[in-house]
């Protein structure tokens, strides 16, 4: 066994729509939940790199790896390099559409990994070990030996190795290997299926019907790329966020996930490790925002549908602020003190104890996106289509206008923020600009389709609440939107303010807050959070989410060249295949925090998307479409105010 552990960067990942896996540059893969994001892992040496499973195909002796994505897909592709040989191996998860009847229905169908592996030049050998270590490595594998192959098997749960011709042996550490020898020209498959139905176990399998799945897998991720609606700069990178987020949505619900792991640490060494495989609704409709806004909109259908399910079954009516993906509400956090962690970064924890946490942005982003879903069906949908929107509006309208009702019997409340501090609650200051959002969303929903509301008295909380963040959130002394009313500390969260459209980005304050948080917040030019006591020891790195924040408050406030130049500094610090994680440590560019990071690529999509609008328009436009608008000139003079802001054509 080994102690080494690669860095994040060195990951990419592979998915379904149901789970994911990471595969490192070396072809091993080292974290995989199967048929599900959240379920126990079977290969997790990413958090143990002694006691975690692996799945690995690498040659003998020594060796180097290209690697990329095919084209428009999220099927890996890798070229290896060894002295007089070549061999490419091509990975992907069989891309099958598994929808229940019933949302919370089981899957039994088996779900499946592939590898292509073709000989290019030369006559290599690859070694493949499979180590499955079940239940986060608290279950010991039971192995039996099949034609081409081997099963390992705990309780219902069944992982079949196989490839033609390969006879594995069992060490007594655990591990299976096979040996594997190429010629030039020659293809072989290895496959891994997984089930928990005894009878769909596969007793052996046919190149040709690999083929066939890697066919039907490239014309999904292609055919579901071609919607891509965006045609500006950086478009590759759009996409290939785009693609990314795609991989975090569930789709026998439509839930989507934060992250496809858990506990890759904020800061290595310390004890902010968090699990990230649930619907958090706030990340939930940023991503959908984010994919709205470059053509993607059967993804907000069915987290629709999964929303309102969900909000049925639950007897108290108030959302929580996540949920896991087949709605069910209970999320305890555990942990699992039997693995070291990411490089020793303790504790590893699956659940996670935010679920009962008090937060009152997920209001306004969740108005904000189905505000925009709704919305740009009014020049893009024919009139049928129209109607269908329209027709679909009016049935979760009830859900929606109880949420702008919470919102605004709420929004005065202290709550624990977007950042879910585990400290004392406060009155933040993104928590009290999302509740204006929810109330702005709400009457400009029930205006444009004639929906019953309480107009005249959620007109007047949205003004209430106004008046109370101009009053409390910005301090002349700090020169600056604060983090909590009362509060002299900065937080990036304060970024948000020109694009909800609550004050245009030429405003004063607008401009002064971006110059503190670049002069405050900034190290390199990446953005952390906030630099504040937050309940917990340690530190993080920078949040590249508050990083793109910053790209687009430069952009919309007539900065460009400043914007662009972050923008490209940041996006230049992807992997190799484009994927980002939730931090960057601002010294080395190392990524920390789970990966990849929904935040993160829903950010960049929105900061390119940015910088074309300014780029064609001119600074002194609104951020957002007529369609994505939250704050038009009509609001601000509905309200008093007396900013003049330009529509964009």
């Amino acid at each position: 066994m080994t102690d080494t552990y690669l860095p994040i960067s060195d990951y990419a990942v592979i998915g379904d729509c149901n789970t994911a896996a990471l595969v490192s540059c070396k072809g091993s893969i080292d974290w995989y939940c199967p048929g599900r994001f959240d379920s126990p892992a079977v290969f997790c040496r990413i958090l143990d790199a002694n006691k975690g499973g692996f799945l690995e195909t690498v040659p003998k002796g020594d060796y180097s790896v290209s690697r990329k994505y095919l084209g428009d897909t999220n099927i890996l592709q890798s070229v290896l390099s060894m002295a007089g040989a070549e061999i490419r191996i091509t990975q992907f998860m069989a891309a099958l559409h598994r929808r229940p009847v019933h949302i919370g229905d089981d899957v039994k169908t088996p779900f499946r990994i592939l590898w292509k592996v073709e000989g290019v030049t030369g006559r290599p050998e690859l070694r493949i070990r499979f180590r499955p270590t079940f239940d986060y490595a608290r279950a010991d594998a039971r192995f039996d030996e099949i034609l081409d192959g081997i099963t390992a098997s705990w309780s219902s749960r069944r992982l079949t190795l196989f490839s033609k011709g390969v006879r594995f042996r069992v060490g007594d550490d655990g591990v299976a290997e096979g040996d594997l020898k190429l010629s030039p020209g020659h293809t072989t498959w290895i496959i891994l299926d997984y089930t928990e139905d005894e009878s769909a176990l596969r007793k052996s399998f046919s190149h040709e019907e690999s083929e066939e799945l890697l066919k039907k897998t490239t014309q999904f991720w292609t055919g579901w790329a071609d919607l891509c609606s965006y045609r500006g700069p950086y478009r590759a990178e759009v996409l290939r966020s785009a693609l990314t987020l795609k991989l975090l949505t569930y789709e026998p619900t439509g839930a989507i996930i934060a992250a496809p792991t858990t506990s890759l640490p904020e800061h290595i060494g310390g004890i902010r490790n968090w699990d990230y495989r649930f619907s958090w609704l706030r990340d939930s409709s940023l991503i959908l925002y984010a994919l709205m806004t470059v053509g993607y909109h059967q993804e907000a259908t069915d987290f629709a549908k999964w929303l309102g399910i969900t909000q049925e079954k639950d007897p108290t009516s108030i959302p929580q602020i996540m949920y896991k993906i087949s709605g069910e509400g209970h999320i305890e956090e555990t942990l699992l003190d039997h693995l070291e962690g990411y490089r020793k970064s303790k504790p590893v924890r699956i659940g996670n104890a935010a679920a009962s946490q008090f937060q009152l942005d997920i209001f306004g982003e969740l108005l904000t996106a189905f505000y925009l879903y709704f919305m740009m069906a009014r020049d893009k949908d024919s009139q049928s289509d129209f109607k269908a929107r329209l027709t679909g509006c009016r049935s979760i309208w009830p859900m929606l206008k109880d949420l702008v009702e919470d919102a605004a019997k709420k929004h005065d409340q202290p709550d624990n923020g977007i950042w879910e501090v585990r400290g004392a609650p406060r009155q933040f200051l993104y928590s009290r600009l999302m509740c204006w959002a929810a109330l702005d969303r709400g009457i400009r929903l029930a205006e444009t389709f004639h929906l019953d509301a309480s107009l005249n008295d959620w007109k007047i909380t949205r003004s209430e609440i106004r008046d109370s963040i101009l009053k409390n959130g910005y301090n002349d002394e700090v020169k600056a939107f604060t983090q909590s009313y009362g509060s002299k500390a900065l937080d990036a969260g304060a970024l948000i303010i020109p694009r909800i459209g609550f004050l245009p980005p030429t405003d004063p304050r607008v401009v002064s807050t971006i110059e503190q948080i670049q002069k405050h917040l900034s190290h390199n030019g990446f953005i952390y959070r906030y630099l504040t006591e937050d309940g917990l020891p340690g530190q993080e790195a920078t949040f590249t989410l508050c990083t793109f924040w910053q790209v687009d408050a430069l952009a919309l406030s007539g900065r460009q060249d400043e914007a662009q130049d972050l923008f490209e500094k940041t996006i230049g610090h992807a992997n190799d295949v484009g994927l980002m994680s939730e931090e960057l440590c601002s010294k080395n560019g190392e990524f920390l925090g789970n990966f990849p990071q929904g935040f993160t690529h829903l950010a960049l999509i929105g900061s390119a998307v940015n910088l074309a609008k300014a780029a064609k328009h001119g600074s002194e436009q609104h951020p957002e479409n007529e369609a994505q608008r939250g704050g038009s000139a009509k609001v601000a003079a509905n309200e008093g105010r007396t900013h003049r802001l330009r529509r964009n054509a």
